[in-house]
């Protein structure tokens, strides 16, 4: 009984999304492709073909769910990068949910890297700030002074509110394969 009604709300969770109306990203511009050339590795064919699925997924206007999967140093992190310039050049925020303090340096160190020559507005939420800092950080994404805030779970309290949520990168690591 209880397997039977979590496929019906299920059902009706996938029915609701189907019918809705998401926003559609622009497809890619010069800048994307600037951005795309500074790349300093060459892609791997596997590489693009998910940068490309990704970014068509973006393009539509269905609510979409996409699992990139890959081993560690597959490129994993580039498709995620290249996936949150193109929400920030549409005005989206993106919210980068990584499950530990550690990663999330990590991540926020390789996004502060891509787009050192961007004019993107990078933040970092975890509980290695202090209380004071991580309101401060929490009121600009509510107001949109940040871009993209890479953060452990913490993304998920009550208290964060964003002011246009457009991508929500979901990186689990090691925790789900």
């Amino acid at each position: 009984r209880a397997t039977r009604k979590l496929a019906a709300q299920l059902l009706k969770i996938q029915a609701v999304r189907a019918s809705a109306k998401g926003f559609a990203f622009s497809p890619r511009n010069a800048v994307f492709e600037e951005f795309e050339a500074t790349f300093p590795y060459e892609e791997t064919q596997d590489q693009e073909q998910a940068i490309d699925d990704v970014l068509a997924d973006m393009e539509s206007d269905k609510p979409t769910d996409r699992l990139v999967c890959g081993d560690v140093g597959y490129g994993k992190t580039e498709v995620a990068i290249r996936a949150a310039f193109k929400a920030v050049l549409d005005h989206k925020q993106v919210a980068v949910l990584v499950p530990t303090t550690v990663l999330a340096f990590q991540h926020y160190q390789n996004f502060k890297k891509r787009f050192e020559n961007h004019a993107i507005n990078l933040a970092l939420l975890s509980r290695f700030q202090t209380t004071s800092e991580q309101k401060k950080i929490v009121e600009k994404i509510k107001n949109h002074g940040v871009d993209i805030i890479v953060g452990t779970h913490r993304l998920l309290s009550n208290d964060v509110h964003f002011a246009h949520l457009g991508l929500l990168v979901v990186d689990e690591e090691h925790r789900f394969g």
